[in-house]
């Protein structure tokens, strides 16, 4: 699946390719430099999970108050990088 980050002055420079597993319907890799040398899970690839049944995306959801914290947040252990809880709401976005 094709994900452009819009949020580029040059989106279409920055158009990933995100894999899935044929079988098991898992996302596998994606194309950008952040799953490339880190090997992690990425923003394109949370892009991909949260796309509707009829093909429209909603990766980062909006609804009731953006800045709440997810019970499930542990930012404060990963020395300023976003849990995923946070990433998952909106509350913070992954770096570049």
């Amino acid at each position: 699946m094709e994900v452009t980050t819009d949020t580029h002055e040059n989106p279409e420079a920055h158009q990933y390719t995100v894999s899935i597993d044929d079988v098991t319907n898992e996302l596998i890799a994606c194309t950008c430099p952040h799953h490339v040398h880190r090997n992690a899970f990425c923003k394109h690839m949370a892009a991909v999970e949260n796309v509707t049944d009829d093909g429209t995306l909603n990766a980062f959801p909006s609804g009731g108050d953006d800045d709440a914290e997810p019970e499930d947040c542990d930012c404060d252990g990963l020395g300023g990088f976003p849990c995923w809880p946070c990433v998952r709401t909106g509350r913070k976005e992954l770096p570049n």
